[in-house]
């Protein structure tokens, strides 16, 4: 029996990129970042935040979130 590894991280990333979601990305230096996700892999996400991409490593983000109306 094939056994599948489920990744939480990735899928929801996945369904996040996929949609479009706008999303609230908070550093472990309480830095905020909004914006939107562009790619991800292993070890960085790419954020779109009004036309500028930024490169951010796993490891400096404390938590993700979506970004509700009125954030």
């Amino acid at each position: 029996m094939a056994r599948h590894n489920i990744n939480i991280q990735d899928g929801f990333l996945f369904s996040n990129l996929k949609e479009a979601t706008a999303m609230t990305f908070e550093l472990v230096n309480s830095k905020r970042l909004q914006g939107r996700l562009k790619r991800f892999d292993r070890f960085s996400v790419v954020v779109d935040t009004g036309g500028q991409d930024i490169l951010v490593y796993k490891h400096a983000i404390a938590t993700i979130s979506e970004t509700r109306s009125g954030d």
